[in-house]
């Protein structure tokens, strides 16, 4: 591809409509997506977990991997931990080496789901001193916070029961949120809590944060940094996600997301790669809600499992820089304009001449403008990280099914 003769036609065309190109770019090279550390090492779905050649096995080979894909795409600077399987005894030092690497910490995930005590949940179980032990640990998540320098915590509660009758419904709401008041206390200065929503699994009669509602409910009884995460691949088939971002947004309240795709449920698959004008949708929403938007933390969370670790990942960061730069290129005047008039149709032809556009061209420019490589799938192709990496790492076996495991 000509990129250069094809940003020329592109950019001649938008300002014929009377965008600013200029704008659009300088927009896209300020584009922040966090990728996380469990995405670099062996980690897959419930059933199987295969082993990659190089797979990261360290937070330091996570990290590593995480500034080569900041290297080659300019726009993922930060990575997000998950403790315990990034826990450390020395943070400073972990803070130094991602420094090292070009890439911050970025937000502290807790993990009380994988250990056999909170089968019956975490904070939310039956047992006092398992849900204390629970909170301890979030409470340490918030101290990792203040050493890494972090300003999110990103929480998921697997938390649920299986039959009817099981547990009281309304006991463990009551416990959900005593536990997130207590844990809100203790958010370091200027940080923000971000509460997660899961509509099933691994609870199936039902899950104690089931849907954005739920932890919208929850997040106003903690406080005003208290937010929700959407992740997007947590949702009822049918759920227009774009309606409960945009709703969330007026309302202030929209912490972040996780960005995955699903086909049927929480399938961990490429965000963007089997429905992009989802993703198109979601990002017109945000774009529509201008400073509103500003504070909006963007994180991948997918397991790659049968592709490759750091190609999955480039083209998930690439997905939602492609997503991005549509829905800037939406003539919102016209599109006012339609949508003032009643014509239905010419203002979803305004969204869906965005949408079509090939924006290839101008996300080269804007990375050429960045000092790197305009073709970042070429520029991985032709190096020799990933083949340094294999030669390093060689193939380490994962323990099993899921997510990782922690000795």
């Amino acid at each position: 591809m000509n990129h250069s003769a094809d940003y020329e036609r592109l950019a001649e065309r938008l300002a014929e409509t009377g965008l600013d190109v200029e704008q659009i770019k300088a927009k896209l090279k300020s584009q922040h997506i966090e990728t996380p550390s469990w995405g670099y090492s062996n980690s897959g779905t419930r059933f199987k977990v295969f082993a990659y050649p190089g797979a990261a096995r360290t937070v330091e080979e996570k990290l590593s991997d995480a500034g080569y894909i900041h290297k080659l795409t300019g726009v993922a600077p930060t990575v997000a931990i998950h403790i315990p399987w990034d826990k450390g005894d020395d943070y400073n030092a972990m803070k130094d080496y991602a420094k090292s690497c070009g890439v911050g910490i970025g937000a502290v995930n807790p993990n009380v789901f994988q250990d056999d005590q909170y089968k019956l949940g975490s904070i939310t179980n039956p047992n006092p001193a398992v849900r204390e032990e629970a909170l301890a640990h979030l409470v340490e998540c918030c101290q990792i916070m203040g050493k890494t320098g972090s300003d999110l915590l990103s929480l998921w509660f697997a938390d649920g029961t299986n039959y009817a009758g099981q547990d009281s419904i309304v006991e463990r709401k009551h416990r959900m949120e005593d536990a997130l008041k207590e844990t809100y206390r203790h958010l370091p200065a200027g940080s923000r809590m971000l509460i997660e929503y899961k509509f099933f699994e691994p609870a199936f009669y039902h899950t104690d944060l089931a849907d954005w509602g739920m932890a919208y409910a929850t997040a106003l009884k903690c406080g005003e940094q208290a937010q929700v995460l959407v992740d997007t691949g947590h949702h009822a088939q049918g759920t227009n996600i774009a309606h409960i971002v945009a709703f969330l947004l007026d309302e202030g309240r929209l912490g972040g997301f996780h960005f995955n795709a699903r086909r049927y449920a929480d399938d961990d698959l490429i965000v963007g790669s089997n429905n992009p004008l989802e993703l198109f949708e979601i990002y017109h929403e945000l774009v529509s809600a201008g400073d509103r938007a500003n504070d909006v933390a963007y994180m991948i969370d997918q397991c790659f499992n049968v592709e490759s670790k750091l190609e999955g990942m480039l083209l998930s960061v690439i997905n939602c820089q492609i997503a991005y730069a549509k829905a800037l290129l939406i003539d919102r005047k016209a599109l006012r304009e339609r949508q003032l008039a009643g014509d239905v149709m010419g203002a979803h032809r305004t969204m869906m001449d965005a949408f079509e556009t090939d924006v290839r061209p101008l996300l080269a420019q804007a990375r050429v403008e960045m000092g790197i490589d305009p073709d970042p799938f070429a520029r991985f192709k032709n190096d020799d990280y990933e083949r340094r990496i294999i030669q390093q790492r060689g193939l380490t076996q994962p323990s099993g099914a899921g997510f990782p495991v922690v000795d």
